[in-house]
């Protein structure tokens, strides 16, 4: 018999469809130490003792399935000869005594040697507990009559087209949509030859390869297949040429999609690893070193700059890129000797012997305490190996849910320092772990909603993914550079590329950062035009609607994220909805003086009164803290800036129109998901997942119910006048809005937020209370902020393959150890630096963002949303926005399943709504440049050159996003910090835009004498 391993020289993979980064195991980003991909340990999903092992772990490199077609001429006597041989051994029994479906393979009753292995997983899983008693209702053997092979296959052997190999394995031409062509085509899949005993022709069948059972289906086209979707036999397969002994099988498959099985869609394709090694170490002692050691100095430091006005913030990115050399230096230093540390036991004589008169209770107790005799030791190494992916991404999750700073110390502080109310460092303690927490059990109880499915893309991490990749993954030379032609000559790497467009975006950022601050505020015209104030209210970048386009600073274009992240057809929504509302609807409100808003800023963050000035919340107040109606009546009412009216509007109309949509378009994805039906099908990611045990949903609901616990402890137990149905009532809330806003964050990349709503009602049902204003709006929305977040990072490490129990334990020990920390800080802040939160205090500790939220508090909590949208005001209008948006999604519904192929089908009413919410503090250039530059990336490079954009796409964004947060943290603590910021060149660069009617907010009408008419 020919040797087989002489027919695998494989051709290199294809890159037509995207660029990927490679390790020595193929050409594909990995995690994994190597190629092998294995889908269970359980010895259930194991081969049998005649499957050639060492073969399988080539061929699974790129899960090949082979066809068999009839040998070529010229082999045939001999194959002939073999045949007759292995008949001699192996009699043939007669039909009827065989399986139904044995007429396609008429020895597999008693074929001893080589039996097709058992599927490696059940996709219907969704870990390998699962299936401990099968796959499938059913799980027939079929056993191929064929010798078995001598020896493993190679991929270094040229030798696969020597006269006497009986496995021939080239390319075979397949038509795209035909399922039972013999004639070779296209170059879509691999033959391999083999001689097998004739049958009768059978009817042509599609064998699930994954299910391990015979089913009728329909064949889907080549291009459609997946890995083990179908195994097809044909009539051409089963020659009933009743005088020859030569019949053939034929099982065709897509080569393409075999060797590729991936996501769906191209951008997951682009930046995620579709394969991983289980073996790699996560929860490694290096790793809750470096991730517990820079989350908390980052998380304390954010605190800290939380207070400070300017000031930077050390954000997650910053720690992945500090951690990686961190741990590159651990790897390199720490010893690698596997330390054991033997546990105590109790001696084996304690126990009496067991024999034939022990009664059951004394067998029982000897059973239980018998395993306590055992010698155990505890094993641990502090370098078990090179600094690895899956450690880098669980430091980089700790960053996300740890480091920045709790929302509800913004509560603590106000309380204290505005309202005096003395509460202490457990309440605030308690309270940020009630906050910060909920949204972790309430994240994970939504996995199999936003994490399993593979349509929950979540934009940002494919960013994360990139750069983890780029820093751990080798690439392979495809011929794609920096340039954006058609590959030629030698390509580059992704790290090379990324270190290059972050030293650029570096060293750039120093001009409209320091040198040039022009650039960022790039209104030329308003330059041109400095006294015109609708030139300037229309093009104006700092309070203006930002009709120019054009700005050169990153953080003003990645201000609503990175637009190389979003995903095109979400930009287009996004900036349709910011053409319509702030481009059109605004300024006819504004110039047609609707609600007296021409009197006012066309766009600014602050509340206003009648007489042109920021509202001044502090005379409507008595002098302990208490509104004061009288003097409400006597000052002024609470007027709200154009773009700030807008963005009201929108929230109430987003407040119903996102939950409809959501029972419109995903209602039956809910209802299959309440039963755990699955959603949809697996993707290759969530194959993989399956090597890990899944972390049981009680966990995440105890953590719910522990943690809602803590929120009742500190309402109850310190006297803040909040009762606990109120609370029920900000934790239904995040409840309700957890999946809608999921569902838009994980395809968008922009989320929903609860601000509007989580004041609105408290100030309602709770007037005259602004601390329970307060504790309601925190509790609310950094539960579905967090929640959010929680359930993003669970994404990343579903796409790095990470344990899940490895991800639920990083999450939940950061956040914990995070508070404690942060809480800290603030206590010794407060107890330690005079003047805390005075407008002059010495180190400029002024208190920004708290000033806000007492403003806020006060609008809310003592002057009511009934004063504002009550009947009679002068918003009261904005609240038949509601009732619009119930029925603004039934009209598109409607309308593309009435015509499911029109172009309908892609809008999404939410989206167009919650995608312009970041105004304010957002302004229209953020906006202008940012759909400006995801023009240029997501369609025009995307469409014009695929491979450049798969393959650099995701590492520029990431590159841009890092070097810019290194500069600006390098120039606020080189020339910012240093002098008070007094370090400043003065120059016409960097004072032209303030002299502009844009810089200084001027209204398009003059207010009138005595203010304006009540």
């Amino acid at each position: 018999m020919a040797n087989p391993s002489a027919s695998m020289d494989w051709p290199p993979p294809s890159a037509a469809g995207s660029s990927r980064p490679f390790t020595s195991a193929g050409a594909r980003p990995t995690t994994a130490a190597g190629p092998g991909t294995h889908y269970d340990h359980n010895p259930q999903y194991t081969y049998g003792p005649d499957y050639d092992l060492e073969e399988e772990e080539e061929e699974s490199e790129d899960e090949d399935v082979f066809a068999f077609l009839p040998p070529s001429t010229a082999e045939q006597q001999e194959q002939q000869r073999q045949q007759q041989q292995l008949q001699h051994d192996y009699p043939q029994h007669h039909p009827t005594d065989q399986h139904p479906d044995s007429h396609i393979f008429a020895n597999s009753a008693t074929s001893p040697h080589v039996a097709y292995p058992s599927p490696t997983f059940d996709p219907y899983a969704r870990y390998p507990a699962d299936t401990l008693n099968g796959v499938g209702p059913s799980s027939p053997q079929f056993l191929y009559f064929q010798p078995p092979p001598q020896s493993p296959p190679s991929t270094d052997s040229n030798t696969h087209n020597t006269p006497d190999n009986q496995y021939r394995l080239r390319r075979l031409n397949t038509a795209a949509d035909t399922a039972v062509s013999n004639v070779p085509t296209t170059a879509d899949s691999r033959e391999v030859r083999l001689s097998l005993p004739s049958h009768p022709a059978g009817s042509e069948k599609d064998y699930d390869m994954e299910a391990g059972s015979p089913r009728r289906r329909n064949h889907p086209k080549r291009n459609d297949s997946s890995i083990g979707d179908s195994l097809s036999l044909s009539h051409s397969m089963m020659d009933d040429d009743e005088t020859s002994r030569e019949g053939s099988i034929k099982m065709e498959f897509d080569f393409d999609a075999i060797d590729e099985e991936d996501s769906p869609f191209p951008e997951v394709r682009a930046s995620v690893s579709n394969i991983d090694d289980p073996d790699m170490p996560a929860l490694t002692i290096r790793m809750w070193f470096v991730g517990l050691l820079l989350c908390m100095i980052s998380s304390g430091l954010n605190v800290f700059f939380n207070f400070r006005s300017p000031a930077p913030a050390v954000v997650p990115l910053a720690l992945l890129l500090i951690s990686y050399p961190f741990g590159k230096l651990l790897a390199f230093t720490l010893p690698i000797t596997t330390y054991r540390i033997p546990i105590p036991h109790l001696p084996p004589s304690i126990l009496p012997p067991v024999t034939a008169k022990t009664s059951r209770p004394a067998l029982f107790f000897n059973n239980l305490f018998r395993p306590l005799t055992y010698p155990r030791s505890i094993e641990f190494s502090l370098n078990p190996g090179p600094w690895n992916i899956k450690e880098h991404v669980l430091v980089f999750i700790m960053a996300n849910v740890a480091v920045g700073s709790p929302y509800a110390l913004n509560a603590v502080v106000v309380s204290e320092v505005y309202y005096e109310l003395k509460l202490g460092y457990w309440f605030a303690l308690v309270l940020v772990l009630a906050t910060q927490l909920t949204g972790f059990g309430l994240a994970g109880l939504c996995r199999r909603f936003l994490v399993w499915p593979a349509s929950m893309v979540w934009p940002q991490n494919l960013v994360a993914c990139t750069l983890l990749n780029t820093l751990h993954a080798e690439d392979e030379d495809d011929g794609v550079g920096m340039s954006f032609g058609r590959r030629s000559g030698k390509g580059m790497s992704r790290y090379r590329f990324f270190m290059i467009v972050m030293s650029g975006s570096f060293f750039f950022f120093f001009l409209p950062g320091f040198l040039f601050e022009a650039l960022s505020i790039f209104s030329f015209i308003c330059w041109a035009a400095p006294d015109n104030v609708p030139v300037n209210q229309l093009f104006g970048v700092r309070s203006g609607l930002g009709m120019s386009f054009l700005t050169f600073d990153w953080t003003q274009i990645s201000w609503i994220g990175s637009p190389l992240m979003v995903p095109w057809w979400a930009e287009v929504h996004i900036f349709l909805g910011f053409v319509m509302f702030y481009w059109i609807l605004t300024p006819a409100l504004y110039y047609s003086n609707s609600w007296s808003l021409a009197y006012f800023p066309i766009s600014a963050n602050e509340p206003y009164d009648r007489f042109g000035n920021v509202y001044d919340i502090t005379r409507v107040l008595t002098h302990d803290d208490r509104f004061d109606l009288e003097a409400y009546n006597n000052y002024s009412p609470l007027y709200l800036p154009a773009t700030y009216a807008m963005t009201y509007l929108l929230a109430f109309a987003l407040s119903t129109c996102v939950i409809i949509h959501t029972l419109l378009y995903h209602g039956r994805t809910l209802l299959s998901g309440i039963k755990k039906v699955k959603v949809e099908n697996d993707d290759i990611h969530a194959k993989l997942m399956r090597n890990y045990p899944e972390v049981p949903d009680w966990w995440y609901a105890c953590a719910f119910c522990v943690f809602f616990s803590l929120a009742v402890v500190a309402v109850e137990v310190w006297s803040t006048k909040v009762p606990v149905w109120a609370l029920v009532l900000a934790v239904l809330l995040p409840v309700i809005y957890i999946l809608p806003s999921g569902f838009i964050y994980a395809m968008t990349g922009q989320g929903i937020t609860l601000n509007i709503l989580a004041q609105i009602i408290p100030g309602t049902l709770l007037p005259g209370n602004p601390l329970a204003n307060m504790v309601f709006k925190a509790y609310s929305v950094q539960t579905l902020t967090e929640a959010t977040s929680f359930v993003q990072d669970l994404k990343l490490g579903h796409y790095i393959k990470v344990p899940p129990r490895a991800t639920f334990l990083v999450q939940l020990i950061a956040t914990v150890f995070a508070a404690f920390i942060q809480v800290g800080v603030k206590t010794w802040i407060f107890a330690n630096v005079e003047d805390i939160c005075d407008p002059n205090q010495s180190s400029q500790l002024t208190c920004p963002h708290n000033q806000v939220f007492f403003t806020a508090s006060a609008v809310w909590g003592l002057i009511g949303p009934d004063r504002q949208f009550g009947t009679g005001s002068i918003y009261h209008p904005h609240l038949y926005a509601m009732v619009i948006g119930v029925f603004l999604p039934i009209p598109f519904w409607l309308w593309q399943r009435r015509y499911p192929t029109s172009w309908i089908k892609w809008v999404s009413t939410p989206v167009i709504l919650t995608g312009v919410s970041s105004i304010p503090p957002a302004t229209g250039i953020n906006y202008s440049s940012w759909f400006a530059v995801g023009f240029v990336f997501q369609y025009l490079i995307r469409k014009r050159n695929f491979a450049w954009w798969s393959k650099f796409n995701y590492v520029a964004s990431a590159a841009l996003d890092s070097g810019t947060v290194i500069s600006l943290i390098f120039i606020f603590f080189s020339l910012q910090f240093p002098r008070n910021g007094t370090i400043s060149l003065d120059w016409w660069g960097n004072w032209v835009h303030t002299n502009t009617a844009d810089w200084d907010r001027v209204p398009f009408r003059k207010i009138p004498e005595g203010g304006i008419p009540l």
